[in-house]
């Protein structure tokens, strides 16, 4: 299988968030100290990381409450705190003040966050913790799936950004099934064309990987010219990607440094294509 792209362009790279969760899982499965995702966080800045995302869940399964205050002590960049829309998660996020908010689900037995929230169904709640945190210095994103209405409900809900949940997309890419990929692409374009006409910035992640020698999925040929990852950079009206686990998994193999740098390049090879 092989997702080509045609046509050179001019527009410029989106910007990435690097998610630093899974060094805390890491680090967590042991207990202790090692390895720091602060420490892990300063070196991607160092590698040209733009903005640093994490996600503290209720029940702390890796980012704790002590790795936010020495995050927004330490890093230089934005910052972008993922949290669900509680009243505990809001009082924690006026106090830390961060650059930047992504409000999400959650629920306890996922293992990773399997969708967008349902902005439709909280849309007063959302509405109001939208206020709450801007009235706070954040941005608010919402991370929401490629769906009309609700993209719809996030312009009601005030919020400025939304970030397109890709794990349909990047499950089928490393799946080799072409056909899907296809489909959840046009998904997404429609999805980021509707929220510009709404005035929405647009970001998207969740699962976005590299096409590697070393990690391409069976039935994927290693040296197909799209990853994932730039699949949805090469679209124009993506402003951010948020990368994490795929991007520490690199990681384990070639340093973080290294990882950082292949991930960014791939954004901004992919950004130098119109059509796919």
């Amino acid at each position: 299988m092989n997702f080509s792209a045609t046509h050179l362009t001019t527009h410029g790279a989106p910007l990435l968030g690097v998610n630093i969760d899974h060094v805390a899982t890491l680090r967590n499965a042991r207990g202790g100290r090692f390895p720091d995702p602060v420490a892990a966080a300063l070196l991607a800045v160092e590698g040209g990381a733009d903005i640093i995302t994490f996600h503290l869940r209720e029940d702390r399964r890796h980012i704790r409450d002590d790795d936010v205050v020495r995050l927004k002590a330490s890093v230089a960049v934005p910052l972008n705190f993922e949290a669900a829309v509680t009243d505990e998660m809001l009082g924690i996020i006026e106090r830390t003040r961060p650059e930047h908010v992504c409000l999400v689900p959650e629920r306890r037995q996922e293992v990773t966050t399997e969708g967008g929230l349902d902005v439709v169904v909280q849309l007063a709640r959302i509405r109001d913790a939208c206020s709450r945190l801007a009235a706070a210095g954040s941005r608010v994103s919402l991370f929401i799936g490629a769906d009309p209405a609700q993209i719809e409900a996030a312009a009601h809900a005030g919020a400025p950004c939304v970030e397109l949940h890709t794990g349909a997309l990047a499950n089928a890419w490393w799946n080799g099934d072409a056909a899907a990929v296809q489909a959840e692409l046009a998904r997404l374009k429609a999805g980021l064309r509707l929220a510009h006409s709404l005035g929405l910035r647009t970001h998207a992640g969740h699962g976005l990987a590299l096409n590697e020698r070393s990690s391409a999925a069976p039935g994927m040929e290693a040296s197909a010219p799209i990853s994932s990852t730039g699949l949805v950079a090469a679209l124009p009206e993506i402003a951010e990607l948020h990368i994490g686990h795929a991007l520490i998994g690199q990681a384990v193999f070639v340093g973080l440094r290294q990882a950082l740098a292949d991930f960014k390049a791939e954004i901004v090879r992919a950004r130098q294509v119109v059509s796919l």
